[in-house]
């Protein structure tokens, strides 16, 4: 049974960042696909950004290229996401998913449906 468990969700600045991390057991294989999402109030879940557990390319919402970045340490099985520069409307529920990959097309990634497991989320909060 795969979990995800996310942390480092808070209260922070206009132009602060944060670092997000989601702790995941339960991975029995090299292939997932790791990712970020976000969900603000009223609104859809949006990707934020993604990639292999094994590591490779990475992808990125417009939104937060330059900004954002995924990263991973296989040996505490963690997935981070480091975010500079927050703004007001990043304000969100912040879930961490894994999908039982691999995923052939980069454009999967991007897509809620691709991930099999969730995490409860974090909140961020980012005031101007």
């Amino acid at each position: 049974q795969v979990q995800l468990v996310e942390s480092g969700g808070g209260l922070v600045q206009a132009g602060g960042s944060l670092r997000l991390s989601c702790a995941a057991s339960g991975l029995t294989y090299s292939t997932y696909a790791m990712g970020w999402f976000r969900q603000a109030p009223g609104k859809e879940r949006e990707f934020v950004a993604g990639g292999s557990w094994s590591g490779g390319s990475t992808y990125y919402a417009d939104s937060v290229k330059g900004r954002f970045t995924i990263s991973r340490d296989g040996a505490k099985n963690t997935v981070y996401l480091q975010m500079n520069s927050l703004k007001p409307d990043e304000t969100a529920v912040y879930y961490c998913a894994a999908g039982r990959g691999p995923l052939y097309l980069s454009s999967s990634y991007y897509r809620t449906g691709s991930y099999n497991y969730w995490g409860q989320g974090t909140q961020v909060t980012v005031s101007s």
